[in-house]
C-alpha cells in the first residue's frame, strides 16, 4: 500500500484534517480577543482615522461648516515657528529625561539589588516606586509650591546657603530643568522596578564564572550585566521615550509652556490649537505628525535593540 492509497483512504474514513482541541482553542481566543480588538477599534483605530480626516479640514469646533484645505495644514508647519521650536524642545527633553531615567533607575536597581535583607530591599523598592502611584497632575502642583520664588523649597534651600534665590519656572535657563526634574521624581520608581525584575532573571553563574576569570565589578558590568540585561533595556527605552513624547500635564500645570516657548512640547502644543485657538483641523495635523514621530522611534529602537541572545 502506498502513500496516496494511505491519504485516500483517510479521506473516505473522513478524518478531521484538524484536531477538535484545536478547534475549540481556536474559538477560545476569538472570542476572548474580539472584545478587545473592538475597543482598540472604537478607542484607538477610530479616533486616528477621524483625525486624519479632520487634518484635510479647517474644523471648527463652533462652526456648522468645514472647509476642505487638503495638505495645507501640513504646509503650514514648516512655517510655523512655535510648532518648530516645540519639536526642538520635545526632542531636547525627551533625550536629556529618557538618558538621566535610564541611568539614574540602573544604578539604583543594582544597588538595592546587592541588600541582601530581603524585607529592607522590598522597603526600598516600595519607597522609590510609590511616587509612580501619585497622580501626574497632582506631583506637578506640589512640586510648583516647590519651586515658588517667594517661599518654595529650593530657594529656601539656596537660602541657608547664603546663594540667591532662582526663578524655577520663569527663568528660560532653569523652566526646563525644574520640569526634568520633577518628572524624574516621579517616574523612576517604575523603571527601577523593571531593571531589578531584569536583574534577578540574570542567572549567579555568569557573575561565578567571570569572577573566576578575574572581572573586576566593571568588567562584570560592562560584559555580563548590560548584555543580559539588553532585553529588559530596549522595553524600558522604548516604553520610557514614548511615555516622555507624550508628557503633558506637568508642563500644562507648571509652566503653560512659557517662558518664552521654552517648555512647549508639542502635545501642549496640540491641546492649546484644538482647545484654547479651536483650530481642530490643525491641532490633528499636529498629532498625525506627533503619531509619525513616535512610530520612526519605535521602530527604530526595535531594530538597533533587537538582541539575538539566550540564556
Amino acid at each position: 500500500m502506498n502513500e496516496a492509497t494511505v491519504i485516500s483512504d483517510d479521506k473516505r474514513a473522513g478524518l478531521p484534517k484538524k484536531p477538535v482541541r484545536y478547534r475549540n482553542e481556536r474559538r477560545f481566543v476569538f472570542a476572548f480577543l474580539t472584545p478587545v480588538l473592538l475597543l482598540f477599534g472604537v478607542f484607538a483605530f477610530l479616533p486616528i482615522g477621524w483625525s486624519l480626516i479632520l487634518s484635510l479640514f479647517q474644523y471648527n469646533p463652533m462652526s456648522d461648516h468645514a472647509r476642505y484645505v487638503g495638505a495645507a495644514n501640513y504646509l503650514r508647519m514648516l512655517t510655523d515657528g512655535v510648532v518648530l521650536k516645540s519639536l526642538w524642545i520635545t526632542f531636547k527633553f525627551v533625550f536629556i529625561t529618557v538618558i538621566s531615567n535610564l541611568v539614574i533607575t540602573l544604578l539604583i536597581a543594582m544597588a538595592i539589588q546587592r541588600v541582601r535583607v530581603r524585607w529592607l530591599k522590598d522597603l526600598f523598592r516600595t519607597v522609590f516606586f510609590l511616587p509612580t502611584i501619585a497622580p501626574l497632575a497632582g506631583t506637578a502642583i506640589v512640586w510648583s509650591t516647590m519651586f515658588s520664588y517667594q517661599n518654595g523649597l529650593f530657594n529656601m534651600i539656596l537660602g541657608e546657603l547664603h546663594i540667591a534665590p532662582v526663578q524655577w519656572l520663569s527663568d528660560p535657563h532653569y523652566a526646563l530643568l525644574s520640569v526634568i526634574m520633577m518628572t524624574l521624581w516621579a517616574d523612576i520608581g517604575y523603571n527601577i522596578v523593571l531593571f531589578m525584575a531584569g536583574l534577578d532573571s540574570i542567572p549567579e553563574m555568569y557573575y561565578e564564572a567571570a569572577i573566576l576569570d578575574g572581572a573586576n565589578p566593571w568588567h562584570l558590568f560592562r560584559h555580563v550585566t548590560l548584555p543580559l540585561l539588553s532585553r529588559s533595556t530596549l522595553f524600558v527605552t522604548i516604553t520610557t521615550v514614548i511615555s516622555y513624547f507624550q508628557a503633558f500635564p506637568q508642563f500644562q500645570i507648571m509652566t503653560k509652556g512659557e517662558p518664552f516657548n521654552e517648555t512647549r512640547v508639542l502635545a501642549l502644543q496640540i491641546y492649546d490649537q484644538a482647545f484654547s485657538n479651536s483650530n481642530m483641523g490643525y491641532a490633528s495635523a499636529l498629532a498625525t505628525l506627533f503619531l509619525v514621530i513616535i512610530l520612526i522611534v519605535t521602530v527604530l529602537q526595535l531594530k538597533l535593540g533587537r538582541t539575538q541572545w539566550e540564556y
